[in-house]
């Protein structure tokens, strides 16, 4: 593992900006994260209670209870009734699976490792744990075509900007995947992070729902070379749990838990207890949404009353913001917000130097406080 190369973490070099907006009479609004602010659901806490009695180590590969579980909410809300239980594995939450996929796919030097041009640094960081190149492309199939992938991430919805991909775009990808292992002679794997899909907006995904990589129309009803990627923290309110899964491809599943096994990244029994029942229970998912879309609501007409555009952001909990003006680097904007009190992300931590990363988690109150903000500025 090569940690000498990794960058700085970004949001240190954010604190200068937070302090400036807790500096304003009202204090700060902080949008600059995607934590979650709403409670827990109570049947969950709940469900984490009744299997506190944890005395055992838990299952690495997870409880038959919570990979059936999974294997329903692919069917119900997902589109996808051919996933085998054994081909699903829960995760210490879907960041450490990020960060370390490449590591346990066995990728190092020579190994490239494709990500989106606008993205979540962590596909970054964990093609360089590895040893492994990473390398951003908006046209990830042309990409393959040159030789020497091993690893596509995907990010539907995406992170930071709320971009969502096609059915038809996903299956371009796949099919590009499994052209280049077959000419190369070596597999290549394709990875879809997916953790924003239960929170879209716009259509036709509000409606159909946003497709996942395990998509029969996508896959051919095969899966080789293929897994989705999911977390629980943003749409049950569960990131202090730290409860996610990846599924897909069985061989490529029982080679992660082989070693996880080893490694012992176990989720613990309590957390995959109240999993389960999330996964079973779609109203307080359909609850959170809402508190969401009023959110989105408000702070977006703020945003564009004040002179800014809000791009792509079909789904997902950012507004994937700019300067209706155009040509003001991600930093001045940073500044801008941060002096009536508001902190975003710069787009500089996403690969993008023109938007803000402008997160919904706050609470009413405080989406309405940015709100008056920028309608007074």
């Amino acid at each position: 593992m090569l940690t000498g190369a990794l960058p700085d973490f970004p949001w240190d070099t954010l604190v200068p900006y937070a302090q400036r907006a807790r500096e304003h009479p009202g204090g700060i609004v902080d949008l600059s994260v995607g934590t979650p602010v709403d409670p827990t659901p109570a049947l969950l806490r709940e469900a984490l209670a009744e299997a506190s009695d944890a005395h055992g180590y838990p299952t690495t590969h997870g409880t038959p209870e919570l990979r059936e579980a999974v294997v329903r909410w692919f069917a119900r809300r997902r589109g996808v009734r051919s996933l085998d239980p054994a081909a699903v594995l829960p995760t210490v939450g879907s960041k450490e699976l990020v960060a370390f996929l490449p590591s346990l796919l066995g990728l190092g030097a020579g190994d490239v490792v494709l990500h989106p041009r606008a993205a979540y640094p962590t596909y970054d960081v964990g093609a360089r744990l590895a040893g492994a190149t990473p390398e951003p492309t908006d046209d990830p199939a042309a990409r393959l075509a040159r030789g020497g992938v091993r690893l596509v991430w995907l990010n539907s919805p995406g992170n930071p900007d709320g971009s969502v991909l096609s059915v038809e775009q996903l299956r371009e990808v796949v099919e590009a995947a499994r052209a280049a292992a077959a000419r190369e002679g070596k597999p290549v794997v394709v990875a879809s992070d997916e953790c924003y899909a239960e929170l879209a907006w716009a259509e036709p995904w509000a409606t159909s729902g946003v497709p996942s990589i395990l998509d029969p129309q996508v896959t051919g009803r095969d899966h080789t070379g293929l897994m989705s990627v999911y977390s629980l923290s943003k749409q049950s309110n569960l990131a202090g749990y730290r409860a996610a899964f990846v599924a897909g491809d069985p061989a490529l599943v029982a080679r992660l838990l082989e070693v996880r096994k080893h490694a012992g990244m176990i989720v613990p029994a309590p957390v995959q207890a109240a999993m389960a029942v999330a996964l079973d229970d779609d109203e307080h998912v359909a609850e959170q949404r809402e508190r969401y879309r009023r959110r989105r609501t408000v702070l977006r007409a703020a945003l564009e009353g004040a002179g800014y555009v809000v791009d792509s952001s079909a789904a997902g909990l950012y507004l994937w913001t700019r300067p209706e003006l155009g040509g003001q680097d991600s930093w001045a904007t940073v500044g801008d917000l941060a002096s009536l009190g508001i902190l975003a992300a710069p787009g500089a931590f996403y690969g993008d130097r023109d938007h803000v990363r402008i997160a919904l988690t706050a609470t009413d109150e405080r989406i309405a406080e940015a709100a008056a903000r920028l309608s007074g500025a």
